[in-house]
């Protein structure tokens, strides 16, 4: 007695489509479409992101060298 039936399904189904009109579910399920799409594409912007700080910090670091001067340089130039 306590399970739900195909028969209280279709009840409750009808009584949805009588409130709000087959225009209304439509538009419902375009907009609920539209939020699963927008909702996937974060999760993979959010993904590549990852990925992609993950890559900079592998990336091997570039050994820096300072520039050399020599002294007699700064000498002549102050004079």
């Amino acid at each position: 007695m306590g399970g739900i039936g195909i028969w209280q399904i279709l009840i409750v189904a009808l009584v949805i489509l009588v409130l709000f009109g087959r225009g209304k579910i439509s538009e419902m399920m375009g907009d609920f479409g539209k939020g699963i799409s927008s909702f996937k594409k974060g999760m993979t912007e959010e993904e590549e992101e990852a990925s992609a700080s993950t890559a900079q910090i592998e990336a091997p670091a570039k050994d820096v060298k300072p520039a050399e001067s020599t002294t007699s340089e700064r000498s002549d130039s102050a004079n």
